[in-house]
């Protein structure tokens, strides 16, 4: 039973671990900045191109360290544009 229980958990995290990733980017002052859709993790670059790496290198050491923990995969994640009323 266990080795059934955790073979199915190394399943599921070799499948979180080859979702694809949703990055979004946009300009700050003079850097990019590039956060992850997935998980709570963001960077930047002087560049889109720096800014991505930087991102997926900071992916790649998040997910070392929560190797331990479970994830739930966002099917269809929807972003949305809220307007701001002036103040």
């Amino acid at each position: 039973m266990v080795i059934e229980i955790h073979a199915e958990f190394q399943r599921q995290w070799y499948n979180c671990l080859m979702a694809p990733l949703y990055y979004i980017i946009w300009k700050e002052g003079k850097y990019y900045v590039s956060q992850c859709l997935n998980v709570d993790v963001s960077s930047f670059g002087e560049s889109r191109k720096e800014a991505i790496e930087n991102l997926n290198e900071a992916v790649a050491l998040y997910r070392e360290d929560d190797s331990s923990l479970s994830h739930e995969m966002i099917e269809q994640p929807e972003i949305i544009s809220v307007p701001q009323e002036n103040a």
